[in-house]
């Protein structure tokens, strides 16, 4: 399968179970960990990337990565930290990685967007503006994962 455009992508990560969400979830924020840098926001990320993870487990890596997200939102200060922005989202994105899935929602979809978000605040932090190429590279990710089942 070759993904060109978002509505073919999110419909791909929605077809996944939310196991498996969580596994590719997991590789795209990888791809922004460096962003963040947070000990929690790893501890998220390998948990997700495990078949055999455990609601418990889920819970307890879910209420360490939301205390990281909501921490990282009071370290952007009014004056926009474009940096420390990036860390928030990684943030976000690690929370939707491990949080509990409700029917039909898309946590691969809601991480890819918030490390998209990362991405394009590091690129204007750097002074590179908004271009960036992390949907591509998101693309490319969900290809390979899907040819390994």
């Amino acid at each position: 399968m070759v993904l060109s455009n978002d509505k073919e992508f999110k419909n791909a990560l929605a077809g996944l179970s939310a196991g498996r969400q969580r596994q590719i979830a997991a590789q795209f924020v990888q791809r922004v960990f460096s962003l963040s840098g947070d000990v929690r926001v790893k501890a998220a990320l390998d948990v997700a990337r495990r078949a055999d993870i455990s609601d418990a487990e889920l819970t307890v890596v879910s209420a360490a990565a939301n205390s990281a997200r909501v921490e990282s939102f009071t370290q952007c200060g009014k004056e926009t930290d474009w940096m420390a922005q990036a860390g928030h989202f990684v943030a976000k994105a690690a929370v939707a990685c491990v949080k509990t899935a409700a029917a039909g929602e898309n946590l691969a979809w809601d991480a890819a967007m918030q490390t998209r978000m990362a991405r394009t605040c590091q690129t204007v932090a750097d002074g590179a503006g908004t271009e960036n190429r992390e949907a591509e590279e998101q693309y490319r990710l969900l290809e390979a994962f899907l040819m390994n089942p």
